[in-house]
């Protein structure tokens, strides 16, 4: 049994050391491969004062390098700081600068950006650069070629008095101030998540795993390390072809997927616009989907169009990883609107509380939340935020049991499943009424013509929030904001019904495939 991330490399190199490990665009390594150039660059960055307890990042687009550089910086001692290659210069400043990276795996194209703006304030002392081409200068930065690993041996390094609690990642994700919060896992946190998915899942050496979600997005988690602790393949979904959604069926296709695990936006549009339900995809037996709630109407046809997929509805916040879970059930259940979240998974306790600090019973409605190893210690280097949402646990005061508070709203079914609500802080009042803003989506999506639907609260000083909706409809369908109106004044009650449906192409998305709320509430501002 591993108890550091980067053991599952070592332990399945040994048994499978020619078995293909990663693969992406025409880039190919084994198990030997990967586990032989992640010591080399383990020792590398050993070599240039990397110590137990510091912060790396890597910067630049999904290739194999990223993987090794995964594993590199773990077996270091150090935990890996994903960025996103598309980041604006600002972001990725404050990401160096607020986590205290001592050094960047990055390429010779991102040291513009990290030259032009990307260093401010950050105290990084050296790039290992994935290329040998010629980076941009960046004062007092040491620049390391990649050929310098050479050099290096590529035998076993050892943990060097390394524990699972120890920090083994931070992920940077949205924050309510407009800076990105640091999200601290440690390799208990994720191993915890790894096992319980080895066991539940059952991926095999045989399957053939896709990476669609990018690397600084938790559910990447799931796509390397359950294929490394199999000894399958994970076929990595590049930048490029992720863009165009008949590209990504096409690569399911070719490549054979088994096993694939994205947002549900990414879903509807393999569905909408990638023809998913015309190819043929007799491999993939298994489709998992979280973060955020899956249409009805675009779940019902993915399981029609993948009568042999099992389907598994995961949730939690990158807090957590994966807290509950629930399989979808064959064929949907006529008239439903929304698919529970599920039951928690093992060695993981999901307990949801009502505004007086109760706990819910059937058909209450209160916050989730989570306890166990799988629980993040915190934020990094904000001790304020740290203790708002990592609390004691309300009803072990005793035992000073840490507890996430998810900031979720969820309710009890008959059969001991969760149905997510919506979140507090989408939970408005507009003219004194609480408003859930997710019934208003479930009602815009219940038109026939309707693909994707968003509704964003605009603040008001008279009555609080005034309700826009935002909407792409199917391509050849025709239809209007007044019949959009009269469907929803059908289903919702006045006080409900959005002042204003913009009708749109696509709805815009952040970098981890989810709609991008914060740019749609900008377009409601002005």
């Amino acid at each position: 049994m591993a108890y550091l991330l980067q053991q599952l490399l070592t332990m399945t190199a040994a048994r499978l050391p020619d078995k293909e490990a990663v693969v992406c665009r025409r880039e190919r390594l084994s198990y030997r491969e990967l586990d032989q150039a992640s010591n080399r660059l383990a020792r590398l960055l050993r070599a240039r004062g990397v110590e137990p307890g510091d912060r790396v990042g890597f910067y630049f687009g999904k290739s194999v390098y990223s993987v090794i550089s995964m594993f590199g910086i773990l077996k270091a001692g150090a935990a890996y700081v994903p960025i996103d290659p598309q980041a604006p210069v600002k972001r990725v400043s404050h990401i160096l600068r607020n986590c205290g990276a001592k050094g960047v795996i990055t390429s010779a194209a991102k040291t513009k950006t990290l030259g032009a703006g990307g260093l401010e304030g950050a105290r990084v002392e050296f790039f290992v650069l994935t290329d040998n081409l010629d980076p941009a200068a960046c004062d007092g930065v040491e620049m390391i070629y990649w050929s310098a690993l050479a050099q290096m041996s590529a035998a076993e390094v050892e943990p060097d008095g390394l524990v699972e609690n120890d920090l083994a990642y931070i992920l940077y994700t949205s924050g309510s101030t407009g800076d990105p919060k640091g999200v601290m896992l440690t390799h208990r946190n994720a191993l915890t998540f790894i096992e319980w998915c080895a066991e539940t899942f059952e991926v095999r050496a045989d399957d053939r795993l896709s990476n669609h979600a990018p690397l600084h997005f938790d559910l990447s988690v799931f796509d390397i390390y359950n294929a490394i602790v199999a000894g399958a393949t994970v076929f990595m979904v590049d930048e490029e072809t992720v863009v165009f959604p008949t590209n990504v069926t096409a690569f399911i296709e070719a490549n054979k997927i088994s096993v694939w695990y994205s947002v549900p936006s990414a879903l509807v549009q393999l569905l909408l616009h990638g023809g998913l339900s015309t190819r043929t995809v007799p491999k993939l037996r298994l489709v998992l989907y979280a973060g955020e709630p899956f249409p009805i109407k675009h779940l019902r046809a993915l399981t029609e169009c993948l009568p042999n997929a099992t389907i598994y509805n995961l949730y939690g916040p990158t807090e957590t990883n994966v807290c509950t879970f629930y399989r979808v059930p064959r064929p949907l259940p006529p008239g439903i609107d929304r698919i529970p979240i599920g039951k928690a998974c093992a060695n993981t306790q999901a307990v949801a509380y009502d505004e007086e600090g109760r706990k819910i019973h059937v058909g209450g409605e209160g916050e989730l939340f989570v306890r166990g190893p799988s629980v993040t210690p915190g934020y990094w280097g904000d001790e304020e935020k740290t203790s708002r949402a990592v609390t004691r646990d309300p009803s072990r005061a005793y035992l000073n049991d840490r507890v996430y508070r998810t900031g979720d709203i969820v309710t009890l079914d008959d059969e001991g499943n969760y149905i997510f609500l919506g979140r507090r802080d989408h939970m408005i009042k507009s003219r004194g009424y609480r408003i859930e803003l997710g019934e208003i989506e479930a009602a815009l999506y219940s038109h026939p013509s309707v693909a994707e639907a968003a509704a964003v609260a605009v603040p008001d000083e008279e009555i609080g929030n005034r309700l826009w909706a935002f909407v792409a409809v199917n391509t050849g369908d025709e239809t209007s904001k007044e019949i959009l109106l009269a469907h929803c004044a059908q289903r919702v009650p006045g006080y409900m019904l959005p002042e204003r449906i913009e009708l749109c192409e696509r709805l815009p998305k952040t970098s981890t495939g989810k709609v991008d709320r914060r740019r749609l509430l900008l377009q409601g501002t002005y």
